[in-house]
């Protein structure tokens, strides 16, 4: 069975940091890319970040140069630090493992509020 647990979601003043980190198993982790999207109230599910096999990521343009994302195949990990916090950065947080073949799979979420 695959899992997907995202944790460290919660509330932070603007200007904070968080790291939000997400445990896969039932998936060979080193085959696929992971990644973090989001879904602010009333808007549509955007990319966040994304980290390939081979450790190439890319970013969302709002959360560029204030977050970084990174993997971790020994532990099955991904994590999100998240620096600068803005209050438009409100949003659930999801993770994501993806194949190039069509594989698919995600968490169920943790919310983030950046408010003071």
């Amino acid at each position: 069975q695959v899992q997907l647990v995202e944790s460290g979601g919660g509330l932070v003043q603007p200007g904070g940091s968080l790291t939000l980190s997400c445990q896969a198993s039932g998936i060979t982790f080193n085959l696929y890319t992971l990644g973090w999207y989001r879904r602010a109230p009333g808007k549509q599910r955007e990319l966040v970040a994304r980290i390939t096999r081979q450790f190439s990521t890319n970013y969302g343009d709002s959360v560029k140069g204030r977050f970084t994302i990174s993997r971790d195949n020994a532990k099955y990990t991904v994590s999100l630090e998240m620096n600068s916090l803005k209050p438009e950065d409100t949003a659930v947080y999801y993770c994501n493992a993806a194949t190039e073949w069509g594989t698919d799979y995600w968490g169920k979420g943790t919310l983030i509020t950046v408010s003071s």
